[in-house]
């Protein structure tokens, strides 16, 4: 870490160069000695990855951003505070704790913070950091998060990030792939804390989860505009009940959520229609939840196929979690002809859901090109018969 970079002049030079090509300043010779052009083009290109993910460590002079790529790995700010909701106490230590972006929302409400880093530079930065954004209830320690705590006596909460090791091999996402081994050290872990919180991609496949790390006592999805973020695991010691599921998606238009217990999910009937006037698109936190019965039974709507996932009814149900929209016309995909007539060269957005053909492939037959405000859905009906659904997108 370069303290030069924190002066004054050389934040002013960064800020006055913030709309600046970053590939013609770099071939400019810095204006300052003990700065060079390499160093102030990364806090750039860092400081513009964060300016919609980090709005309040944009908004500040004298913030030192690590390589791009730390700060593409934290938690925005968003995830970073809803995470922040599910704790509480006085102590908190963060066993991965990386640039600090989610150490800094603890902060707001727990009295002691502890950010464990490996990495010495990250380490400094995050600290540094923390000095300026005003954090000054959270200790910093440079090495092995794990081995910090078990010297240590007892936390109120337990929170780690794994990473997963670059050496693992296969395709399947595990948290036994991750470091540090969180399954493995659940026992030790829970020497120390009656409480654990762990935030893991949206690749992990939620019942592999579930199997990894017993004790878990909710789950809670989070998205951002229709992208599912993370997945944040709510682990009790000695806690043995029924998993509850809470799938969160922040949009511009305000937060969905939706809630349910994963046993009961499988106890519920299913139901299925054929397709009427309105189409319901659950958002990508619900699609990752797998709370398809409870969602139906919540709503009161069926849905077009088991593996479809989409729902339909004569009635608009209002507050939909998830898209809605007024099906203006349903084709059967065996009218191919019909198809071809009606889209030739128009402009349409079109979405597969349990149909056999990709977008690219239903583009290139139908020449259907991207864009427009119709939105057509290739999917397949309760009696396993392939379909087309025309419609105005209303939510």
């Amino acid at each position: 870490m370069n303290r030069k970079i924190t002066h004054p002049d050389v934040q002013r030079y960064i800020l006055e160069n913030t709309d600046t090509d970053f590939l013609d300043l770099s071939f400019k010779k810095s204006p300052f000695e003990e700065v060079s052009m390499q160093e102030i083009v990364q806090q750039l290109e860092s400081r513009k990855k964060a300016k919609n993910k980090l709005p309040s460590w944009y908004s500040l002079q004298g913030i030192y951003y690590p390589p791009k790529i730390s700060v593409e790995q934290s938690s925005s700010e968003k995830t970073a505070q809803y995470k922040a909701g599910l704790v509480n106490g006085k102590t908190l230590i963060d066993l991965t704790g990386g640039l600090g972006v989610d150490c800094f929302y603890f902060s707001k409400i727990v009295e002691r913070v502890t950010h464990c880093e490996m990495n010495g530079k990250l380490s400094a930065i995050a600290t540094h950091n923390f000095d300026i954004l005003g954090a000054k209830n959270i200790q910093s320690v440079e090495g092995d998060g794990v081995d910090y705590l078990l010297r240590q006596g007892q936390y109120d909460w337990i929170y780690a990030d794994p990473s997963r090791r670059h050496d693992s091999k296969g395709k399947v996402f595990m948290l036994g792939d991750c470091t540090p081994d969180i399954p493995s050290l659940l026992p030790q872990l829970f020497n120390h804390s009656d409480n654990i919180l762990i935030k893991t991609a949206p690749l992990l496949d939620i019942s592999s989860g579930l199997r990894e790390l017993p004790g878990t006592r909710e789950l809670h999805i989070v998205a951002v505009n229709n992208e599912v973020k993370e997945l944040l695991w709510v682990l009790k010691k000695g806690f043995e009940g029924s998993c509850r599921i809470h799938a969160i998606n922040y949009s511009s238009k305000g937060v969905q959520q939706f809630s349910f217990e994963r046993d009961d999910e499988y106890k519920l009937a299913e139901s299925y229609t054929t397709a009427l006037t309105y189409l319901y698109e659950p958002n990508a936190a619900i699609m990752k939840s797998g709370g398809f019965r409870s969602l139906s039974e919540r709503t009161g709507l069926s849905a077009l196929h088991r593996h479809s996932h989409l729902y339909s009814s004569d009635t608009h149900i209002k507050n939909f979690p998830g898209r809605t929209f007024h099906i203006r016309e349903i084709i059967s995909y065996k009218e191919k002809k019909t198809l071809k007539t009606l889209w030739r060269d128009k402009k349409a957005n079109i979405a597969t859901r349990n149909f056999p053909e990709s977008v690219e492939q239903l583009r290139k037959k139908s020449q259907i090109k991207e864009g427009g405000t119709d939105f057509i859905f290739f999917t397949t009906d309760k009696n396993n018969d392939k379909m087309v659904l025309v419609c105005d997108k209303m939510y």
